[in-house]
This record gives C-alpha cells, sequence and structure tokens, in this order.
C-alpha cells in the first residue's frame, strides 16, 4: 500500500496471537537478544584479551561470533518494536534492507566456516607448514573476503528486484527473508537464476567443501596416534555441530519458505524464530564449552570469585 509520500509498506502476517501475547513475546526476545550480546561479545573478549588465543583457529570462532552479534542485531531491534506495535510494517526498501544484510551475514556464515574447516585441515594434516601457510596476512585476507564477497553477491538482488511492480503487500512470515520475491506481481526469471546460482555457491558448495574436508582429517588421524584422534575431535566436532545446525536452518529458510504451501502459521513462526534464536545462541555455548582453551578462560573469569 501506498501513502501520500508515495512509500510502499508491507505488513508482516507471520504472529501467532500477537493481541493476547505481546508483551511474553516480547520479554522472551528481548531476553534471548541481550543473552546473545553478553554471550557472544563474552567469548570474542576472551579471545582478543588473551593472547594465547591470538591463534587463527580463535581469530576465526570470534569472527564468527561477532557474525552472529551483527545477525542478530539487524533482526531483533525491529522484531521487538513490531512486538509492541498496533501494525507490523516495514517499508519496502526497509524490507529490501533487512533481506540483504539477513542474507549477507548467513553467506558470511558459510564462507567463514569453510575457512576454519581448511585452517582445522592444514594444522592437523600438515602441522609442518601450517606457519607458513596460516600467517596473519592470510587470516586477514579470509576474513576480508568472508565479508566483502557476500557483500558483492547479494547487492546484486536489491538491484534487481527493487522497482519490480508489487502485487501483493502481506509477508507470511516476521523478518523479510526469501518470501519477498513472493510479492512481485510477476515472477522473474533473472532474479530465479541468479538466486540459483547465488544459493549453489553460498551453501553447498562451502558444505561440500567443508565435509570434504573433515572427511580428510578423520582420514588420515584414522591412521595416527590416538592423542590425534582426540585432538582432532575436541576440534573438529564443535564446527561440525555449527554447521550442521545452520545447514538445516538455512535450507528450510531459502527453499521451504518459498514454496507455496499451506504450512500452518505455527509452523512458520516456530522455524523462523528457529533461525534468528536458537542458531546466534547455540554458537557461543558451542564453542564455549567444547574448546578446551577457551572453556578453562570462561571457567577463570566465572569462578575468579569463588576461588578468592
Amino acid at each position: 500500500m501506498d501513502n501520500e509520500l508515495n512509500v510502499t509498506y508491507i505488513t508482516f502476517d507471520g504472529h501467532v496471537e500477537l493481541q493476547k501475547y505481546r508483551y511474553l513475546y516480547f520479554v522472551i526476545m528481548f531476553t534471548a537478544y541481550i543473552l546473545i550480546l553478553c554471550s557472544n561479545s563474552t567469548i570474542v573478549g576472551i579471545i582478543v584479551i588473551n593472547k594465547a588465543l591470538h591463534e587463527p583457529m580463535y581469530i576465526f570462532i570470534a569472527a564468527l561470533l561477532i557474525n552472529s552479534v551483527l545477525f542478530s542485531t539487524a533482526i531483533y531491534p525491529k522484531l521487538l518494536i513490531d512486538f509492541l506495535s498496533e501494525k507490523q510494517i516495514i517499508s519496502y526498501s526497509g524490507c529490501l534492507f533487512q533481506w540483504f544484510i539477513y542474507y549477507t551475514l548467513a553467506i558470511s556464515e558459510f564462507f567463514l566456516l569453510s575457512v576454519m574447516a581448511y585452517d582445522r585441515y592444514v594444522s592437523i594434516c600438515k602441522p609442518l607448514q601450517y606457519p607458513t601457510i596460516m600467517r596473519k596476512k592470510t587470516v586477514y585476507m579470509f576474513l576480508i573476503l568472508a565479508w566483502i564477497l557476500p557483500v558483492c553477491q547479494m547487492s546484486m538482488g536489491p538491484l534487481l528486484i527493487a522497482n519490480e511492480k508489487l502485487c501483493l503487500f502481506i509477508l507470511k512470515g516476521i523478518i523479510c527473508n526469501s518470501t519477498i520475491n513472493t510479492l512481485q506481481c510477476v515472477s522473474s526469471a533473472v532474479v530465479n537464476i541468479c538466486g540459483l546460482i547465488l544459493f549453489l555457491g553460498s551453501v553447498p558448495l562451502p558444505v561440500l567443501f567443508i565435509l570434504f574436508t573433515y572427511t580428510r582429517i578423520f582420514i588420515i588421524t584414522y591412521r595416527s596416534s590416538r592423542e590425534v584422534r582426540r585432538k582432532a575431535a575436541q576440534t573438529c566436532l564443535p564446527h561440525l555441530l555449527v554447521l550442521i545446525n545452520f545447514s538445516c536452518l538455512s535450507t528450510y529458510d531459502v527453499l521451504l519458505a518459498r514454496l507455496e504451501t499451506n504450512v500452518p502459521k505455527t509452523v512458520r513462526l516456530i522455524m523462523s524464530l528457529q533461525m534468528i534464536l536458537y542458531h546466534p545462541l547455540f554458537n557461543p555455548i558451542i564453542y564455549g564449552l567444547k574448546m578446551k582453551e577457551i572453556y578453562k578462560h570462561l571457567k577463570r573469569l566465572f569462578c575468579s570469585d569463588k576461588l578468592n
């Protein structure tokens, strides 16, 4: 719908019993947002402060957790405002921007997981060459590419559909995700092809690369000593858990959310909340508890008062 200033607004239609539970939704999501900020920032702070953790593996973990904070910050403030508002609306340009940030950071997540897998492969399978391969310049280059490439890839999307005519102004969801394409009067073949190419390059290819890398690691470590196998499992298992979790949620978001099926609103809401709630909280828990060095510093931080 257009107002006097000729601004197109989109209405979110994915909330369930919002009038009845708006304050409960707000408290739960606000608490979750604070937990996401605090948990991710705590581990990033530990990595930054402790020089012993200034290694590529921990630097990549810090980058992944920063990515989670940015991802949540692009979603939660608007979501919290919607919970307390009479109308859950967003301008079309604002929706495109949220969509752009949402998927740019999601793609960055896969790129960072790919870089982490490569780092583990070099560390475990080529330990003597590790200092030469994973130099500071190489690490910084990987980090820059992990954020710059998704920006370049996703910038095409808003440019292609920004001027498309809309026939629908109600979005079946609570955030601007891939369902934004269903609002257009005519489905653009160019946009669909570009979207498919982008999806293949951003999700299946990185996932296959990561699985191939870890398969090589497990094959090589299987022939090694028990200590090497223990080290490989200790450092690789958290990455695999995060990968599996994020891949499943991303697949639903990109593919199932665009299918023209009568999925119950409650199911859509639960799956949307899984993506924005579960994963950003899952990362710090996994890396905080499963990574021995990080857990040691966390324990020292929170138990220091008791020890004194």
